[in-house]
Order: structure tokens, then C-alpha cells, then sequence
């Protein structure tokens, strides 16, 4: 999230999809922002991020498996490593690299696609008028994530009550994984290759709609294409009306995939073992609250660097689309092989670090969004601020005095907990005769470089980006935020850091 800043404009918080009628200043050219630095290592570190990251996808869904063990077991003893065999242990396809790949999972993930689109346009929401962009436009958007993915689940939870662990959808995404991945992973490219180049489409009837990011109209074809050149991309499609194409693979696609995922995998476990694990319930049940929290919240992710800063493009396509769902559900795709249970004190552990962190993160989110949205409200008129030059404030006491970005603790106290129910994680398939085992040996502790890779991800993550909004915000308040990182001292862990 930003700062808990109040800008003139914060009140008119934006949201999914843009309608037609959308309010615009004088028609002229697409404006361009202040250009920035490059980030990420500029176009070398935006090439070696596009070609990295689905490769860390596939090394996480191949040497984790279901097949030899997680790792495989020619990682513990690579002295004895062959080709031959390590593609025997990965379950490499017999197709080779086309066999990564199927119409048939793509299609019915475009299927998916398109129901999401259905029921954004259809389905009832409320309405609301975006911020002044700086073109002068604003748009129109429509909120109703929360209701499409509670329909969605709805009836995936009928078709479990009515077929069991043997639900299609289950059986379907757990056998075709890796071909979902390598479908997710091109929608990501398709869609960041559109934008990028509609983004040198102008009409005169656009005037005022469209913009470019600040930062991403370098000039360099490879790191504006990663970076984002739009700020809000958004097209009109047939009978579905039109659509803002960041917020909704911000928070419909992806998001709920991550939950379907989840849920497959314990339907996976049901089916093996006979049985459901608390461990595996545990991430799957706060996993889902913490989506279904953000898609009740919906409103609030306009106030996220993403929707208010970042162009549209490679990274968040790729990071909505495909490191989401595929990296987040890393925990339960794991304990749906190797059924590990906590018992009542582990339990007890996690839902107790679960709720330290999620208290934190709703409560700063919710004092920064009050204080935006109506400084008078009682539960925040009390607050203390620094009112700048340009008209925002920036709180001082409350959770945003304690640091700068505090809902960062809470965000990666909650990350903890998907992960802690994996313990030391590490298992090997053993196969003999018409019996299959799933036991640790010498594979013990090994699993946490796939099962704890998240909370790593995610720490170093929330440090960037904490880094990004302190450069943005001294760039936007100047001296004044000078002053604020006087008066509030610690970034997002009080005393630490």
C-alpha cells in the first residue's frame, strides 16, 4: 500500500471496470508523466526477470512432484545425476516441451477467462467515479469481485457435495497443472504484448481516458514492455461493455485462481489418503480469507502503488496472472503428496501468528482508507498529521506512526502462516512392489527451499516496494516528507527496521 496520505482527489476512489460516459477534459494527446528512473535493473534486469521467473514456475512445479519427491532425489545425491534420470524423477512429458503444453487446458482456462468477464459485466455492483487522472478524465468502474468469485465457489462446492474429491474441476486442474501453467504463463505475454503496443494506439475520442505511467515511457522497448507504458489500459468488448484490464487481472483471475488451486489440492489429498489434514485446511482456510478479504475490500486496492502509479505490463500481468495462483499455493501442492498434521498446539501456533498479523494489516488498511476517505469519521478525526504543501496529510500517530509502512508487518507476519504448516518439509516417493510410500528420510528440511520460498519472495518484495513508495514519496512531498520521516522514524518493523 502507500502512504497513509490524503490527497485531494484520494475521495473518489476508483475501482474494476470503466463504463462508457466516463467524464474527460478536452480531446488531445495521450499526456506523458514525469519520466523516472529505471527500476529493477533497468532493460537488462527487465529481460533477465522475464525469463527468470517462469523458469523458477516450472523448476517449482518439476523438482517438487508427486512422482519422486520433493526435491527430486538426484538434488540430495547430485553426484548421481543423469539426464535420463532426472527426467524419469520430474516426470518429464513424452511429448517434450510440447507436452508442457494442451488446447484442451488452455482453452477451458480461456473458458475461465471469460466467465470471469460474464460475471463482472452481469452480475450486480456498485458503481463509482474514479480519480481525476491527470489528463482531466475520469472513469467509471464497476465493484463486484467479491460476489463473482462467492458464485464461482458456490458451485464448485455443489459439485464437490455431488461427486466428492472426483469434482471434475478438482481432478482436471491437479492432472493438467503443468499445462495451466504454460497457458497462464502465455496469456500473461499475449496480454502484455497488447497492451504495449495499443499503448501507440490514440484515438481523439480517448482524450482525457488514457495515459501513460510515470516510468514507463523510457524509450526502450524491452524494460517499457516489462515496466508498463499505460497506466489504465482498458478496451471495450462486445455485450461485456468495457473493461479496465489491469484491475481486473489485479484481482478476479489470479486471486481466485489462487483459491481453486488450494481447493484442488485438498481434494487431491481427500482423495489419496482418505482424510483431510489440519495443516493443509489451516493455509487453504487463510489463504482464502486473506482473498476474499481483499475482493470485499475492493475499493481499497485503488490506494496500491499498482493501480495509482505502475503502467500495466509484464510484471504485473505475469505476477497477477501466473506467480500468484502457481507460487502462493505452493504450500498446499505440497501437503496434498505429504499429509503432514499439526495436532491442537501446532494449530494453535499458527492461528495465533495468523491473527497477530492479520489485525495489524486490516487495522492500518483500514485507519489509512477512513482517514482518505473521510478525516472526520470518529474513529480516525483524532489522528495527528503533517498537512504538506501539496494538500495531503500524512499521518503521524496511530498505526502509521509506528512506521512508514506498517501494514508490511502484518502483510508478511500473515505470509508465516502459510508456510509454517509445512514444518521441515522434504519428502521421497519410495515405490515397491504394488506399494507406495510417502516418507522424509534424507529429503527432510530439503522441501523448505519450495515450501518457504514464499515467505523469502515475499519479504524481499515488501522491502522493494517499500523502498519504491519512499522515492515516490519524496519525489512527490519533498521537504515535507523530510519532516514526516522525522517525526516517524522506522520503515515497517518498529526498532528494527
Amino acid at each position: 500500500m502507500e502512504q497513509p496520505s490524503l490527497d485531494s482527489t484520494a475521495g473518489n476512489m476508483s475501482g474494476h471496470r470503466p463504463k462508457a460516459g466516463a467524464t474527460a477534459k478536452a480531446n488531445g494527446p495521450m499526456e506523458a508523466p514525469v519520466k523516472h528512473e529505471y527500476e529493477f535493473g533497468g532493460p537488462i534486469g527487465a529481460a533477465a526477470i522475464t525469463l527468470g521467473l517462469p523458469t523458477v514456475c516450472y523448476l517449482t512445479a518439476l523438482l517438487c512432484n508427486d512422482i519422486s519427491g520433493c526435491p527430486v532425489p538426484s538434488l540430495l545425491h547430485p553426484g548421481t545425476v543423469t539426464l535420463d534420470k532426472l527426467k524419469q524423477e520430474i516426470g518429464w512429458p513424452a511429448g517434450g516441451v510440447l507436452g508442457l503444453a494442451s488446447f484442451e487446458a488452455t482453452g477451458w482456462l480461456l473458458g475461465y477467462y471469460l466467465l470471469s468477464l460474464v460475471l463482472q459485466a452481469f452480475l450486480p455492483g456498485e458503481e463509482v467515479v474514479g480519480g481525476l487522472l491527470r489528463s482531466g478524465g475520469r472513469l467509471r468502474y464497476k465493484f463486484n469481485a467479491f460476489y463473482s468469485a462467492t458464485l464461482t465457489v458456490a458451485v464448485a462446492i455443489a459439485g464437490t457435495v455431488a461427486q466428492g474429491p472426483d469434482f471434475v474441476l478438482w481432478t482436471f486442474i491437479y492432472d493438467n497443472y503443468l499445462q495451466l501453467l504454460t497457458a497462464s504463463i502465455g496469456i500473461s505475454y499475449a496480454i502484455s504484448f497488447f497492451v504495449y503496443i495499443r499503448s501507440f494506439a490514440f484515438t481523439p475520442s480517448e482524450g482525457g481516458l488514457r495515459e501513460l505511467a510515470a516510468g514507463g515511457d523510457s524509450g526502450n522497448r524491452i524494460y517499457d514492455w516489462f515496466i508498463g507504458r499505460e497506466l489504465n489500459p482498458h478496451v471495450t468488448l462486445p455485450i461485456l461493455g468495457t473493461v479496465d484490464l489491469k484491475v481486473f487481472c489485479e484481482l478476479r483471475p489470479g486471486l481466485l485462481g489462487w483459491v481453486l488451486l488450494d481447493l484442488a489440492f485438498v481434494a487431491h489429498q481427500y482423495k489419496t489418503y482418505g482424510y483431510v489434514t489440519d495443516s493443509i485446511l489451516l493455509i487453504t482456510a487463510f489463504q482464502s480469507v486473506y482473498v476474499f478479504d481483499a475482493l470485499w475490500m475492493e475499493p481499497a486496492i485503488l490506494t496500491t502503488m499498482d493501480i495509482t502509479a505502475d503502467g500495466f505490463g509484464f510484471m504485473l500481468a505475469f505476477g497477477d496472472l501466473v506467480w500468484v495462483p502457481f507460487i502462493y499455493s505452493l504450500q498446499t501442492k505440497y501437503l496434498s503428496v505429504y499429509p503432514l498434521r499439526l495436532g491442537l498446539n501446532g494449530t494453535l501456533g499458527v492461528i495465533v501468528v495468523q491473527g497477530i498479523g492479520y489485525f495489524i494489516f486490516r487495522s492500518a488498511n483500514n485507519q489509512k482508507n477512513r482517514f482518505r476517505t473521510n478525516p472526520n469519521d470518529p474513529r480516525v478525526s483524532h489522528l495527528k498529521y503533517i498537512e504538506t504543501k501539496s494538500g495531503s496529510k500524512l499521518l503521524v500517530t496511530g498505526w502509521w506512526g509506528t512506521a512508514r509502512h506498517i501494514n508490511y508487518l502484518g502483510d508478511w507476519t500473515m505470509g508465516w502462516t502459510y508456510c509454517l504448516p509445512t514444518g521441515l518439509a522434504g519428502y521421497v516417493i519410495q515405490n515397491a512392489a504394488s506399494k507406495r510410500e510417502v516418507v522424509q528420510g534424507d529429503a527432510r528440511g530439503w522441501g523448505m527451499a519450495v515450501t518457504y520460498f514464499y515467505i523469502v519472495y515475499f519479504g524481499i518484495l515488501l522491502v522493494h516496494r517499500e523502498m519504491r513508495d519512499e522515492e515516490k514519496c519524496e519525489r512527490k512531498y519533498g521537504d515535507d516528507w523530510k519532516e514526516y520521516q522525522k517525526r516517524v522514524r522506522w520503515r515497517i518493523l518498529p526498532g528494527v527496521y
